[in-house]
């Protein structure tokens, strides 16, 4: 591969190592800015091929810096916009300044270098055209069963009743966000902002700063727009947000400590994996705020209990593995499709994606037979049952951020070994993007050296 000159700027410096590690490795040169001021002086000392430009960083923002670029008439190299949580529909407009693309944060691995080489290869000053977030097509709702269908049909109903509140229930993994999407799509709110949080990563003490922001940089409620705000595992929001977002809901606007007030113009949709009456009655959840978010409430199935869809979920998945990934063609046959018919999938659709992979990747052949999926489960369980005996040797007189720490490492550390060191398939392995995979190493004190694959 050339040698192409990417610039990273990025004020985190976890994020600006660990993308300099992955293109390093895949063969460009690569060179970092931890501000505005440096990415600035930079570009004056040497055209890059490519900028990856974070949008949020403490001195100035990369959307400034980017028409200031613009206006100068000095983008002449395409701009790829980082965006982090709740900063897609400012990604979008930097998209209208002359960003050719965005990536979201937390990093993808496929979808950073897939966006980087083409960004190099297809950009023209004259030609600078953006990618919108919607040019990327929805993962379908894929099934034939009376659920599905019925699915479908009651996300098609919301489409005249974009102000209704949403809240979605069911087990883990059980595509709540994805229906969210769907929701959003329909809607008239389609062409705003869909902005996830999830719930868990606010405290008591972060809420007011997340969900209101600054005079200099947005919160979640005010990068909502006019479109979705969805909330992942709602029963995880503190008390301090649930005050907050009740403020927003009720009054159109929230009120931050300098005395400004914050627009609030968003639809909500909310997803939770938990009974939440039960939190209610408990005293965990204020009462009102549910029922202004529960104005319709959708109740997903787990996958045991619509297992006539796993068919064409194997088949749609193995096509979406193929062509992203450029994992091999592999091919059920009907004997293996009606085994996982019958599979419990306590996962669910997470489970049946990471099958499906590691059938793709282990495998050989065309059609995979019931004995291929039968050794697959062997394995698992197997694994499971090693792992519990790791677990048990874990010192259960820690905290219990220390255990799970530990524990992390060696869950880590034995699924490395059964990969003999290879972190390609160990991501695949763990279910976790490669940027993630990383930095979790690290943070746990296990250093792998990279086999590329």
């Amino acid at each position: 591969m050339s040698q192409s000159l990417v610039m990273v700027v990025d004020d985190e410096p976890d994020i600006r190592d660990l993308v300099r590690e992955i293109l390093e490795d895949e063969g460009y040169a690569v060179i970092v800015a931890e501000d505005v001021k440096n990415a600035r002086e930079a570009v004056a000392e040497q055209l890059p091929d490519l900028v990856l430009l974070d949008i949020w960083m403490p001195d100035q923002d990369g959307v400034s810096l980017l028409k200031e670029w613009r206006d100068a008439g000095q983008l002449k190299f395409p701009v790829v916009m980082i965006s982090g949580h709740g900063t897609v529909e400012t990604a979008v407009e930097a998209t209208r300044l002359g960003a050719v693309d965005f990536i979201e944060k937390p990093l993808s691995l496929a979808r950073l270098l897939l966006t980087v080489e083409k960004a190099i290869n297809s950009f023209t000053p004259e030609d600078g055209k953006a990618l919108s977030g919607s040019s990327r097509p929805l993962t379908p709702i894929v099934g034939n069963s009376a659920y599905s269908r019925e699915l479908r049909s009651t996300i098609e109903k919301t489409a005249s009743r974009s102000d209704v509140g949403i809240v979605i229930e069911g087990e883990k993994a059980t595509g709540k966000v994805l229906i969210a999407r769907h929701i959003h799509e329909v809607s008239s709110r389609s062409t705003q902002p869909f902005v996830s949080l999830r719930c868990d990563s606010l405290s008591e003490a972060n809420s007011t700063r997340e969900l209101l922001g600054n005079e200099n940089s947005p919160g979640y409620l005010e990068s909502a727009g006019s479109g979705t705000l969805c909330l992942i595992d709602l029963e995880e929001l503190p008390a301090a947000a649930q005050s907050l977002l009740l403020e927003a809901i009720d009054r159109g606007v929230a009120s931050r400590a300098d005395g400004g007030t914050v627009p609030f113009k968003a639809r909500v949709i909310a997803c939770t994996s938990s009974q939440m009456q039960k939190n209610i009655s408990q005293g965990d959840f204020n009462e009102v705020l549910y029922y202004r978010l529960a104005e319709l409430s959708i109740k997903t199935l787990p996958l045991r209990d619509h297992p006539e869809d796993v068919p064409l979920l194997l088949s749609f998945y193995v096509d979406r593995l193929v062509e992203q990934d450029g994992l091999p063609y592999r091919h059920f046959g009907v004997a293996a499709q009606n085994k996982l018919r019958n599979k419990e999938w306590p996962g669910n659709m997470l489970e049946l994606i990471n099958f499906v992979q590691r059938l793709l990747i282990v495998g050989s052949g065309v059609e995979i037979d019931p004995s291929e999926v039968e050794t697959l489960e062997g394995s698992d369980r197997d694994r499971n049952y090693q792992a519990s005996a790791d677990t048990m040797r874990l010192p259960l007189d820690m905290p219990l951020r220390e255990a799970r720490t530990e524990f992390e490492r060696l869950y880590l550390q034995r699924q490395l070994d059964n990969v003999d060191g290879n972190i390609v398939e160990l991501a695949r392995v763990v279910g976790m993007e490669r940027t993630h995979l990383y930095r979790k190493l690290r943070s746990v004190g296990i250093q792998a050296g990279r086999k590329r694959g």
